[in-house]
């Protein structure tokens, strides 16, 4: 197959009288394709032909390494927690609707069916938080406080820790650097790497930066930090707990370590890391802790920063209105403590109910069932992206020691030689029903630095993801490559699309019609 062109125009799209083979590779069929537009591209016979059964090439391919355990073995297979839209079905392009494939966990995961049943119990009682005394707002407030509660024993936090609740991670991480930059100075280091979230790498200009650049291996990169830690004094190290783009993790208690060794304090950037695995907060030694309620099952609109209460208290509000004051005259103000300090307006309950709710039912897990689910589904995913050809798999290091030691995430970054990938994406969506995420990851020097500064694509899994979805992906992608897409696809100003599109979005959905959306980003972010 040629290299996808800004008219991605294969011969198998051009055939528009061909009848077209099976593709919906679902555990379904799916109703009879509409006639007209369908018709004429040949993909009306999608929705009556059976389900192809799994080529021979992709059978079998559960082989786990020996330090996986048991556990792990049989894990995978079934979602390990329900999940909103896990039966969602979802139109393709020419006809017809199959179940939708989620693998972009990584950028906004589903939310739990435990949460959306406990905001519908809390939405009857909407009243304000810390402001009434009726009946419902004595409800929300219980609720709010005791959300707070939730996060920090998810999180481990030691006793004099807080929890101030934010939009999302980047807001949490802004809230720091405004901290530091009050509490330690304008002047004060901060290090962070190279391979970090635009959200971990932008605040921090708000004092003086130092980016260090990773090195080949894990200990190289240790000894890097370690070294640009000594070189002078630093307030603080912030780092991620997973990549975005490669799921690897960082060993966090030896740079908690590092950093402290050095009198600096540890940041975590924990929104990758917290959907997959229990954080020891006070055990790792970590200082201060972000993450986001949409990567954590809940719905959008919630994070937290967590962390030591000093540098908290000694900076003004970063959003300053009522709920953030003890005291205010016209010429004066008094303050009040952190979190208060830094949540100034009504919060946003639901959010934030939604967020202790997913961190509540993810703690009630058995420790090693998040684990062994995360990491099957990961295998049989780069396991299968394997048997594809031209694929390449980014990571930023070698691959785990055989003790488990670095496990990745459930986070799979790759590129398909000669393909775009934004116009993968979009095929895959349009033609299979399958959501994942094509561009730069909001990491561009990661991106550069791992040979794809072009972006690539991210398949990234759950508690709701199950092996049969990683095979729909599998499936679809030796579809793409070994006979090419069925549709035509172009780069427009609003990125890849369908040319044309004549999927419908839901009537209570936009007004605007499905083929004026942007499909993929122009900019690849």
């Amino acid at each position: 197959m040629p290299s996808v062109q800004p008219a991605l125009d294969h011969p198998a799209a051009r055939a528009a009288t061909a009848p077209a083979a099976q593709t919906v590779p679902a555990a379904q069929t799916v109703p009879a394709a509409r006639t007209g537009l369908a018709a004429r591209t040949g993909l009306a016979a999608r929705a009556t032909t059976p389900v192809r059964a799994v080529p021979a090439k992709f059978r079998d391919r559960q082989v786990l390494p020996p330090w996986a355990g048991p556990a792990a073995a049989s894990a995978g297979h079934d979602a390990l927690l329900p999940v909103v839209g896990a039966d969602l079905d979802v139109p393709l392009v020419g006809g017809g609707r199959v179940r939708h494939v989620n693998l972009d966990y990584a950028a906004s995961a589903p939310s739990l069916v435990a949460v959306a049943d406990q905001v519908a119990r809390l939405l009857p009682y909407s009243a304000s938080v810390h402001r009434g005394a009726g009946f419902g707002s004595q409800v929300c407030t219980a609720v709010y406080e005791t959300a707070r509660d939730e996060v920090g024993r998810f999180l481990s936090v030691r006793t004099d820790d807080t929890v101030v609740f934010t939009r999302n991670t980047t807001d949490a991480v802004n809230l720091l650097a405004h901290c530091v930059a009050h509490a330690v100075g304008r002047a004060a280091r901060v290090v962070v790497l190279d391979l970090e979230h635009h959200a971990n790498l932008l605040p921090w200009s708000a004092v003086r930066r130092e980016v260090v650049e990773s090195r080949t291996t894990p200990e190289e990169t240790l000894d890097a930090l370690a070294t640009a830690l000594r070189a002078e004094p630093t307030a603080l190290l912030a780092v991620t707990g997973a990549s975005n783009v490669t799921g690897e993790r960082l060993p966090l208690a030896r740079l908690a370590a590092v950093a402290h060794d050095a009198g600096a304090r540890l940041f975590v950037d924990a929104a990758q890391l917290a959907p997959h695995a229990r954080i020891d907060l006070a055990g790792l030694g970590i200082d201060y802790l972000a993450l986001s309620g949409h990567k954590l099952y809940a719905p959008f609109g919630a994070g937290a920063l967590v962390g030591r209460r000093d540098w908290l208290d000694a900076a003004p509000p970063y959003l300053a209105g009522g709920g953030a004051v003890r005291e205010v005259t016209p010429a004066s103000v008094t303050w009040a403590d952190a979190p208060a300090r830094h949540e100034a307006g009504t919060p946003n309950l639901p959010g934030v109910t939604a967020l202790a709710t997913a961190c509540r039912t993810l703690a009630q897990l058995p420790a090693e069932a998040l684990a062994a689910h995360d990491l099957a589904l990961r295998h049989h995913l780069v396991d299968g992206l394997g048997a594809l050809p031209g694929v390449r798999v980014l990571a930023c290091w070698p691959a785990a020691g055989t003790d488990g030691t670095r496990v990745p995430v459930g986070v799979v970054t790759f590129t398909l030689s000669g393909h775009h990938p934004d116009a993968v994406a979009v095929y895959l969506a349009a033609e299979h029903g399958i959501s994942l995420r094509a561009g730069r990851f909001c990491a561009h020097p990661l991106l550069r630095r791992l040979g794809a500064p072009a972006g690539a694509l991210r398949a990234s899994v759950g508690v709701g993801s199950t092996t049969a979805d990683v095979d729909r992906l599998v499936e679809a992608l030796d579809e793409y490559l070994t006979g090419g897409p069925r549709w035509r696809y172009t780069c427009g100003p609003g990125g890849w699309a369908p040319a044309p599109d004549d999927r419908a979005l839901p009537e209570w959905a936009a007004s605007t019609p499905a083929a004026r959306v942007p499909v993929t980003s122009p900019c690849g972010t």
